[in-house]
């Protein structure tokens, strides 16, 4: 049995052919779409943040809505750049939508990858500390994070307060219990799956990956996750980590879906972001019992628990409602997905 979600980079476009023009169109069809997800059996109503596009940006209000809109559904990103979070600020917010979502939260966050503009993180008022670089201080606001969240009291109490305090050091409120625990990091090499690892953090293996052996995406990437789950391991962790994958996986049910998917096989590849060669993993797009045949040679959706199905999402709601559902109805079975 597996999770699954899917994931929306929230694009929008003025645009004829574009089902969201406006930040407006899009918000409001991410709440829709997470409760016609929610509706027919999906796990999880996942968003991308990017900064300075136009794109999902402020992730917080969204995650809240949706969790007081559906009842059931695991509401996350993929990712955070925490590059540009006040982990402060973010621990507050986190802990509000988590706790209007009713415990639901699975947040993706990351060191961050390249975005619109240059040093954009600087105009959100951070820079690296001296001797770090840019990804150093995304980890360094990740433990920040990480600690917060851990509940415990830190700020010394004024002896006058506007309100009466409860004894001893005062911790961030709203506080969210479990939150902690549901925590991803998004990564990207095999390096920083150990990271994640040893801070015991979930794995989110992203769409792209170092290539470190040369070898087909899905190999290396299931490669990552085995080595991600023995640092786990060694960490001496008590609970079990948690591991998601990422892809863009098209049922061809219909002339439409042909019309907008069926031009071929997608091969993996190779290009340099951050000035590091990467991998990057192919896309699907079959008649359903194809499908089956091919995600079963996939290593990594093999070796994860939660797979995450990355959505066109100026498409509009009803379409890919039916892209979700058809992946659920006619390919997931068959996989011993459901």
């Amino acid at each position: 049995m597996k999770k699954i979600g899917f994931l929306s980079f929230g694009h929008w476009s003025n645009s004829p052919q574009s089902a969201t023009r406006s930040a407006g169109d899009v918000l409001l069809q991410s709440i829709d779409l997470a409760m016609a997800a929610e509706e027919l059996g999906a796990d999880g109503a996942y968003f991308r943040v990017h900064h300075f596009a136009q794109q999902l940006g402020s992730p917080f209000p969204l995650l809240a809505a949706v969790g007081a809109k559906t009842r059931r559904i695991e509401i996350g990103t993929g990712v955070i750049d925490m590059r540009y979070e006040n982990p402060f600020y973010m621990a507050e917010d986190a802990g509000a939508a988590d706790l209007i979502g009713g415990g639901r939260l699975q947040l993706g966050i990351s060191r961050g990858s390249p975005e619109q503009v240059i040093e954009g993180w600087r105009h959100f008022g951070y820079a690296p500390a001296e001797g770090e670089n840019d990804a150093d201080m995304g980890r360094r606001h990740a433990e920040v994070f990480l600690e917060l969240l851990k509940g415990q009291g830190f700020a010394q109490p004024n002896p006058r307060p506007m309100f009466p305090n409860p004894p001893g050091l005062l911790r961030l409120e709203p506080h969210s219990p479990g939150l902690r625990e549901r925590i991803w990091w998004g990564s990207g090499s095999n390096s920083t799956a150990v990271w994640a690892a040893q801070r015991g953090v979930n794995l989110q293996s992203s769409t792209l990956k170092a290539d470190e052996s040369g070898e087909p995406f899905h190999v290396q990437q299931a490669k990552q996750i085995r080595i991600y789950r023995q640092a786990w391991k060694e960490a001496g962790h008590a609970r079990e980590p948690r591991v998601s994958v990422s892809r863009s996986i098209f049922a061809l049910m219909n002339d439409r879906d042909r019309a907008y998917f069926g031009r071929g096989d997608s091969n993996d590849q190779i290009g340099v972001i951050d000035n590091m060669r990467a991998v990057f993993g192919r896309s699907y797009a079959a008649e359903p019992d194809v499908l089956v045949e091919q995600l079963h040679a996939d290593e990594a959706i093999a070796e994860a628990d939660t797979l995450l199905l990355t959505v066109p999402n100026q498409l509009g709601v009803a379409y890919n409602s039916h892209v979700i559902e058809a992946i659920l109805t006619h390919v997931a079975p068959a996989l011993g997905w459901r």
